[in-house]
């Protein structure tokens, strides 16, 4: 069955606007809520945007991406960077060995904007777009977009920020899926030979 939803997912960038029910959001929401997390943390907040004012103002910092005005609602992931005395730069400095000394000598700032907790997002994010495709939704993630502007705009409070966006509607047309690679392009076994 996931295949199946997997095979019909695809971006939409042109939606029709149609009021989605509170209860298909909801179970949008919760198919978010219920994703794991590292350490399970949940470092995340969801905020569920459907004023159309809202979404137009937010389509403008997203630099202006006029497609996004048409989506029914958005989904704003927010997510924090894990506390410096708590390890939160651990996980890093063990996947980057060599560099280590410099993620740990990293000004605070810098690093969270780039590091951002990012990846924590990911899996709610895509286990909302699945959820919303049960319902008939498309929807098409966004990270190009003004990253401080937007949390100050939603009033995110320290430490959460802005990583992602999610815009969710019933598609206007029924765009062809885009062709994937095959399985023998982006599978190999055991070591890269």
């Amino acid at each position: 069955m996931i295949l199946d939803l997997l095979k019909k997912r695809k971006s939409v960038r042109n939606f029709t606007g149609e009021e989605v029910p509170e209860e298909v959001t909801n179970y949008v929401l919760e198919a978010g809520r219920l994703s794991p997390s590292g350490g399970n943390q949940q470092p995340w907040k969801f905020g569920l945007i459907t004023n159309k004012g809202l979404i137009n103002e937010i389509a403008d910092i997203a630099y202006n991406q006029k497609w996004i005005k048409t989506a029914s609602f958005l989904i704003v992931l927010c997510t924090y960077n894990v506390d410096k005395s708590l390890g939160g730069r651990g996980i890093q400095k063990a996947r980057f060995p060599g560099i280590a000394e410099i993620i740990d000598n990293m000004d605070d700032e810098i690093y969270t904007k780039l590091h951002m907790e990012e990846h924590q997002t990911k899996i709610p994010g895509t286990h909302m777009v699945m959820a919303a495709l049960e319902h008939g939704l498309g929807s098409t993630w966004i990270s190009y977009f003004d990253v401080d502007k937007l949390t100050q705009f939603l009033s995110l409070p320290k430490p959460y920020i802005a990583s992602e966006i999610i815009a969710f509607g019933y598609p206007v047309n029924n765009e062809k899926v885009t062709d994937k690679k095959s399985f023998d392009e982006v599978v190999f076994y055991n070591k890269f030979e």
